[in-house]
This record gives C-alpha cells, sequence and structure tokens, in this order.
C-alpha cells in the first residue's frame, strides 16, 4: 500500500505541515479548503463567494489526482456560522448532482485566517 501525494497550484498550498490531498487504495482524500483565491490568496467577499472558491479548490486539487467531484462520496462542511447554512447549501447544490455525496456540516469556533467556511471532501477514483 502506497500513498501518493497531491499537489496542485490551481489550489492555495497548504499553510503547515500537510498535503492537499492524499491518494491510498483508490480513494482520494483532500484537506480542508478555504474559501481563498488560489492566484491572489484572498478571500471572497462573502460565505457564497467562499463556498464558491472553496469547492472550486476542491475540484482543482481532484482532478490534479486524476478524480473529479462526480466521484466524491463523503464531505464535511465547516462553518464558522451555522446561520449561513442556507447560503452555503444554495452554492453547494451547483457542484454536485445527484446521486449526491453524503455530507456533514458542523458549525465551529473559527477557521484558519478567520474563513468563513472550509471544506474537505473523500472521492473514490474509477
Amino acid at each position: 500500500m502506497s500513498k501518493n501525494i497531491i499537489s496542485t497550484s490551481s489550489a492555495p498550498g497548504a499553510i503547515g505541515p500537510y498535503s492537499q490531498a492524499v491518494e491510498i487504495n483508490g480513494f482520494v482524500y483532500t484537506s480542508g479548503q478555504l474559501g481563498l483565491n488560489p492566484e491572489t490568496g484572498e478571500f471572497g467577499a462573502d460565505v457564497q463567494e467562499q463556498t464558491k472558491l472553496s469547492l472550486q479548490n476542491v475540484k482543482a486539487i481532484l482532478e490534479a489526482a486524476g478524480a473529479s467531484l462526480d466521484q466524491v462520496v463523503k464531505t464535511t462542511v465547516f462553518l464558522k456560522d451555522m446561520n449561513d447554512f442556507a447560503a452555503v447549501n444554495e452554492v453547494y447544490g451547483s457542484f454536485f448532482s445527484e446521486p449526491y455525496p453524503a455530507r456533514s456540516a458542523v458549525e465551529v469556533a473559527r477557521l484558519p485566517k478567520d474563513g468563513l467556511v472550509e471544506i474537505e471532501v473523500i472521492a473514490v477514483k474509477k
């Protein structure tokens, strides 16, 4: 069993001792992706834009691993404020289609760099 470290410049680089994603046994596990623009390093203006950027970053990492959003089986959404759930859900729904992946959504006290949303996924390569 060997693990393959996934890295792409199309998503923000790791800000600590971790990888953007790891592939092992046909599964791709992404690290949580903040709503940062990978070119500027800046956050999106609001929770919807941050959600869009977060999912675009997840998509770029999956593509670097030879996978896609259609292969995602589980997502975890971390929210600064659960009152933003409906706004996040609206954007989230535009990235995934049926059959939808399993999902957890939790409110957290604080996210890195004071982000509003962070999303991680597990995908299965076909």
